[in-house]
């Protein structure tokens, strides 16, 4: 998994003053946890550009200005409720060999058949909550939906890996074609036309993917 490095100064103090002027002047107050006792630090605004405003997943490298350097996961981000501007972000920090938990963002790979002839693509898990040793996370995990007909599931089961374990049913759905009434009427109207099978759908441009609510 890709890292990001946020450079930031340790914090002496960490009463609501200092707090405040952290904020006045364009600094995100931090807390990195998981290690001996928690680690109060302070980074530019823009440094978190690339890894809160993203859907991917990246882990962190926290460079300290004496040298120090902590590899770590955003925990919790808390965002301004009329700006949006961030206030706090908690991050925990990895251990080589101790395994942590996060959510890993799934990209589909192929061209479903099913959508071809006119189902409904629904994407129903965009992220996989999963638990693996640090050096073991994927940037992102690829669902094949090449084979993926109308009436057809791909389910967590179908896509295990010995790399991670994931934190769901073995029967969640990720992605689903469903038919619509379209590609109902084109296949009685197929069953009526002898000789002509699949003419109703080819060419036809595929419908986008309907995200679930």
């Amino acid at each position: 998994m890709k890292s990001i490095t946020i450079k930031g100064s340790q914090r002496e103090s960490v009463g609501k003053v200092s707090t405040k002027a952290l904020r006045n002047a364009g600094k995100v107050p931090c807390v990195l946890y998981g290690g001996d006792k928690p680690l109060h630090f302070s980074a530019n605004e823009i440094a978190f550009k690339d890894l809160v405003y993203t859907p991917n997943a990246h882990t962190v490298v926290i460079e300290l200005e004496d040298g120090e350097k902590f590899a770590a996961v955003l925990q919790d981000i808390q965002f301004h409720p009329v700006t949006d501007k961030i206030l706090h972000i908690d991050f925990y920090q990895l251990f080589e060999d101790k395994p942590i938990t996060m959510n890993i963002p799934v990209r589909l790979e192929g061209s479903s058949p099913g959508v071809k002839n006119g189902g409904r693509l629904l994407f129903r898990k965009r992220k996989l909550s999963i638990r693996a040793l640090p050096d073991l996370l994927p940037d992102f995990i690829t669902v094949d939906i090449s084979k993926l007909r109308i009436g057809q599931t791909i389910a967590v089961e179908t896509i295990l890996n010995d790399d991670y374990t994931f934190l769901h049913p073995d029967s969640t759905a990720i992605v689903q074609v469903k038919a619509s009434r379209t590609s109902v009427d084109e296949v009685l109207e197929d069953e009526d036309e002898e000789g002509v099978e699949g003419e109703a759908t080819e060419g036809g441009e595929a419908p986008e993917a309907e995200a679930a609510e």
